[in-house]
């Protein structure tokens, strides 16, 4: 007799970055409850990176209204089934008002707490005892991949290594220089450079065409697979698996690149490192000579219009690429990471993701919070 459907609500973050790396906790949850049904709120810009989850009974894009009132809409959506587990990574308060077996509802860190990377944070709330954290792994389907390949031959891409480039980001003031990227794509790519043969894929969206337009001038026009605003996330991490690197600046397309299992380089300013560093062994955070706190003296709202990584230098970049290939395979064409993997960091907890179905009660330990 087949066991009956589990019924999981997963409600996750608006932001691409956070999303990306709440996925390895839906990764482990499909592993261990095989028969899980999946409905996954998320926000706008970030609902397609689930669509091609396993088990997915509804894929609800969750578009923030005043007052609140997008909380209403999705609590129409999803009153009328008894969950067996509402997982809330936006501590919404919404789990509450939901008929479920168990709630995990997610609060914000205190300020007095230790700063701990956001996949550890998150691997808490499912309390695996002395376990690594599950790593952010997004479920791809061969479809999306051959449409993913298709685009990418479309601009003339025969296999030769993709150096990946993503010079914008969310705040002006988490990117580097344009001009400073398109000095280092030059560099990497040129005659004397690492991937002499390689190709130039640019991603961003829709309105980062200005940013990877001053990088894409200075390239070959062969060479550049402009994916700008032409691709949606999900095609996005397909083609960052054919990549042989990635270098961009602390964005959802950095965690994207780090989940897809590509070597992948973040560049650092006035966000903070022990908290969003790309996450993955082939992962790497660079930052210049100031630590995070520093800017927040001279920027405290952390808003100023103006960009605040102009002291890290060209060279320095350069050299972390060259080591980052160093110490990583070649890739060979193939799509990487083809399961999902635990990370080798550890974490503290309790009981793990099993046992869940038999849970009657929300558990003791259930938090709350009205984080927006």
């Amino acid at each position: 007799m087949s066991a009956k459907p589990f019924p999981i609500l997963f409600i996750t973050s608006t932001r691409i970055g956070d999303a990306v790396l709440s996925s390895g906790l839906l990764a482990r949850l499909h592993a261990e409850i095989p028969h899980a049904r999946f409905t996954i709120a998320a926000g706008v810009l970030a609902a397609p990176l689930f669509r091609d989850t396993p088990n997915l009974e509804a894929l609800i894009p969750v578009e923030k209204k005043p007052g609140g009132l997008h909380w209403v809409d999705l609590w129409k959506r999803v009153r009328g089934t008894k969950w067996g587990l509402v997982l809330d990574l936006r501590g919404s308060g919404l789990a509450g008002t939901l008929w479920a077996k168990m709630r995990i509802v997610r609060r914000s860190p205190d300020e007095d707490e230790p700063v701990v990377h956001k996949v550890e944070e998150l691997a808490r709330l499912l309390k695996l005892d002395g376990e690594a954290p599950p790593a952010p792994y997004l479920f791809l389907s061969e479809e999306t991949q051959r449409e993913a390949d298709a685009h990418l031959h479309e601009h003339g891409w025969r296999g030769e290594p993709i150096l990946a480039v993503s010079p914008a980001a969310n705040w002006v003031g988490k990117t580097w220089p344009a001009e400073r990227f398109s000095i280092l794509t030059q560099r990497l790519l040129g005659r004397d450079g690492p991937l002499p043969d390689g190709r130039l894929l640019l991603l961003g969206g829709p309105d980062d065409r200005r940013t990877t337009e001053a990088v894409r001038r200075e390239v070959s026009r062969k060479r550049v697979i402009d994916a700008t605003g032409e691709v949606d996330l999900l095609i996005a991490y397909a083609m960052l698996k054919r990549a042989r690197i990635f270098v961009g600046n602390d964005s959802g397309l950095m965690h994207l690149a780090a989940a897809a299992g590509t070597p992948t380089l973040g560049l650092f300013g006035p966000s903070d490192d022990r908290r969003y560093a790309p996450w993955g062994p082939h992962a790497r955070a660079l930052r210049g000579p100031r630590n995070f706190e520093s800017y927040k003296l001279v920027d405290p709202q952390l808003n100023q219009s103006l960009s605040h990584m102009s002291d890290l230098a060209v060279e320095r970049v350069y050299k972390a690429v060259l080591e980052l290939l160093a110490e990583t395979p070649e890739a060979d064409g193939s799509p990487v990471a083809a399961e999902p993997q635990d990370s080798s960091c550890h974490d503290e907890g309790g009981s793990s993701a099993e046992g869940m179905e038999g849970a009657d009660e929300p558990p003791s330990s259930e938090r709350e919070s009205a984080v927006g």
